[in-house]
C-alpha cells in the first residue's frame, strides 16, 4: 500500500467539472493499493499518515501531525501509484491490486480514518478525477508499507 502525502493549504477534487470534495490546511493523500496488500498493512499505513508529523511546530519544526493541528484529510484513490516504471517507457500495472480489491481497501481506510479523525473528504473510486492544491512547502512524502 502506497500514500504520497502532500501537505496542504487547500485541496479539492472535482468530477464531471462538479466538486465532490474539499479540504483547507491538512493533507492530500493519493492511495495506491497492491495486489499482496492485507488489514495489516492498511491499518499501520493509516497510522503513519495520521500520525506522520510534517506540520511546523511554533519553533518551525515539522513536530507536529495531522492529528495535532487537527487538520483536514482529502483521500485520493490513485490507481497509477502501483505502476512498475523500472522497465521501458510503458508504466506496468502488474502489481495493481484488481478493482474490486482496490475498491475495498480503499473504502477500508475511508472509514478507519474517518472513524479517527472524525471527518474525511474523498475521491470517488474509478472514476476520472481533477485534483487541484496548494501544496504548502512544497511538502510530499511518499509512504509504503
Amino acid at each position: 500500500m502506497i500514500a504520497l502525502i502532500q501537505r496542504v493549504s487547500h485541496a479539492s477534487v472535482s468530477v464531471s467539472e462538479s466538486e465532490i470534495a474539499r479540504i483547507d490546511q491538512g493533507l492530500l493523500v493519493l492511495l495506491g493499493i497492491e495486489k499482496q496488500d492485507d488489514q495489516i498493512k492498511a491499518d499501520k499505513l493509516i497510522h503513519k499518515m495520521l500520525g506522520y508529523r510534517v506540520f511546523e511546530d511554533a519553533e518551525g519544526k515539522m513536530n507536529l501531525s495531522l492529528r495535532d493541528i487537527k487538520g483536514e484529510l482529502l483521500l485520493v484513490p490513485q490507481f497509477t501509484l502501483a505502476a512498475d516504471t523500472k522497465n521501458g517507457m510503458r508504466p506496468s500495472f502488474s502489481s495493481a491490486a484488481l478493482p474490486k480489491e482496490a475498491e475495498y481497501w480503499f473504502n477500508y481506510v475511508s472509514n478507519q480514518c474517518e472513524k479517527e479523525m472524525g471527518q474525511l473528504q474523498s475521491g470517488e473510486f474509478a472514476a476520472d478525477m481533477k485534483v487541484s492544491l496548494l501544496n504548502d512547502g512544497p511538502v510530499t512524502f511518499w509512504l509504503q508499507v
